[in-house]
């Protein structure tokens, strides 16, 4: 027979008088100083709590004490999860109103990435494969440097800022034990330094709470901006394999707390089991949802990397592991492939989700202009395909203005070059990124640096084939191992511009 878990951070206190004693502590807090707050907000259970806790110190002050604003700061990374991401937009504008119509210097702000930073833009444009633990790119450009940025911009108009935040030692171990660090080093009660930024510091109110308090607050104390918490409870609900979400239990059974929503299209796990979940809970109003699963478990599919990926690195090098090649960034064909399924994903989602999903973006214009600006100029991909791609899978004229012509090849012409090079992919790709260096240093009233580039792109075409390619750099190793420095350890035999050959300049 199972026994009750009693709440171990409340010390048998009733959930009223914990409040009471957390409010308070705000309210000391927040009028001690002239230090403006940064709350952090998710949408999820412990931020909302976090939130709900400040919103009601500040509504138990008089106004003349109500001085310094409170952000709140949400951070999309723009491929969140589209029923948490609806439901955190909803959110920041019932709150800005609330907050407007309360009298409370609650000032909501929704963050986003630059567009270089964005997920489709470094995947789709830049060829990044999907993240890895070992390659995560994605949290420091998507999520860390929107919030810092902000957060910089508050610390030097003010000097100084607060950052409260529903972080938790009940979470994980590796969160229990970076928060007893920062314990060590607290000046004031709960105000822990950042090692991130400067001039800021750490305020965690639920920090002791378990997952079944913080759920308790939410259930039994009303939320203060006019969202239904029950409708919080139940997404976190949908989100669970066994749909339930548990209030009071056992030591055994699982709680909402395990439900973790993030970007739809993360690779870091092994499978989005919050988006799998909802499906499964809800397979007719959901299905819409399946082709986002399906293009994340692509992308997850490290099967087809050997295809999908190139031989050489960003940096045209080739490198081993264990005598194997590491492959690099995505093909070309495999990036467009990439950009075809997302644009006839967002299609599907438009046409067969709900109404706030009518008008989804799975990419944004922005992104778009991105990708095909460095595909044209920094990948020399000069066909300028992308705005075909767009009309192809979404059935209307791609908005951009067109390129500069001088530096793009016609499309006869490329039909011309790619019928000269037969199925040779690598030579075609090398003539091709010869011609648009030229074109581009044409433009230029200095040309110097030319002939670095025009050589950068023949030693990146070197290689006959990935078999040529291993070879090379099987030897380049054996030579660099036995001490031997030669010409060949340092780069590929390619001819270099000052070699004179029999071939017309």
């Amino acid at each position: 027979m199972s026994t009750v878990a009693r709440p171990v951070a409340f010390q048998g206190r009733g959930l009223s008088e914990v409040v009471n004693e957390l409010t308070d502590e705000v309210r000391e807090l927040y009028t001690a100083d002239e230090v403006p707050w940064v709350i952090g907000y998710s949408g999820g259970k412990d931020s909302t709590a976090v939130l709900q806790l400040v919103w009601l110190a500040l509504q138990g002050l008089p106004p003349e004490q109500r001085s310094k604003p409170v952000h709140v700061i949400s951070t999309d990374t723009l491929v969140e999860n589209p029923i948490v991401a609806a439901w955190v937009s909803q959110s920041l504008e019932t709150m800005k109103k609330a907050a407007e119509e309360q009298g409370l210097p609650i000032e909501p702000h929704r963050l986003t990435p630059k567009v270089e930073d964005t997920f489709w833009v470094n995947l789709i444009g830049r060829g990044y494969p999907a993240p890895r633990p070992k390659f995560r790119w994605c949290t420091e450009r998507m999520k860390i440097k929107p919030s810092n940025r902000f957060i910089r911009q508050v610390v030097r108009r003010h000097g100084e800022a607060i950052l409260v935040l529903g972080i938790r030692k009940a979470e994980s171990q590796a969160r229990a034990r970076a928060m007893a660090k920062h314990e060590k080093r607290r000046v004031r009660d709960r105000l822990s330094p950042n090692g991130n930024l400067p001039n800021s510091l750490v305020y965690s109110p639920i920090e002791d709470w378990t997952n079944d308090e913080v759920w308790a607050f939410l259930m039994q104390q009303a939320n203060p901006w006019g969202y239904k918490n029950k409708d919080l409870l139940t997404m976190y609900q949908g989100a669970s394999s066994d749909s339930e979400c548990p209030l009071v239990v056992d030591d055994t059974t699982p709680s909402c707390g395990d439900s973790r929503f993030g970007c739809w299209t993360c690779t870091l796990v092994d499978q989005d089991k919050s988006m799998t979940a909802m499906i499964q809970n809800d397979p007719e109003q959901k299905k819409w949802m399946r082709p986002l699963l399906t293009l994340r478990n692509e992308l997850d599919d490290v099967s087809t990397e050997k295809e999908t990926r190139d031989f050489r690195r960003m940096n045209g090098r080739v490198q081993l592991f264990n005598d194997r090649i590491i492959q690099g960034p995505y093909t070309q064909k495999a990036r467009e492939d990439w950009l075809r399924k997302l644009l006839r994903a967002q299609a599907h989602v438009r046409k067969e989700g709900p109404e706030e999903a009518r008008n989804i973006e799975l990419i944004t214009m922005g992104e778009l202009h991105e990708i095909r600006r460095i595909w044209v100029f920094k990948k020399h991909e000069v066909e300028d395909i992308l705005p075909r791609i767009y009309e192809e899978e979404t059935g209307e004229k791609f908005p951009g203005q067109d390129l500069d012509q001088s530096l793009v090849i016609r499309a006869n012409e490329i039909d011309l070059l790619r019928k000269i090079c037969g199925d040779d992919e690598i030579h075609f790709t090398m003539v091709r990124e010869l011609l648009a260096v030229e074109r581009e240093y044409r433009t230029k009233t200095r040309r110097k640096g030319l002939y670095e580039a025009l050589e950068k792109v023949i030693q990146k075409g070197f290689y006959e084939n990935k078999e040529d390619a291993l070879e090379f750099a099987q030897l380049k190793e054996a030579i660099t191992a036995s001490g031997v420095r030669t010409e060949a350890a340092d780069q590929p035999q390619a001819l270099t511009l000052d070699e004179e050959t029999d071939a017309p300049s």
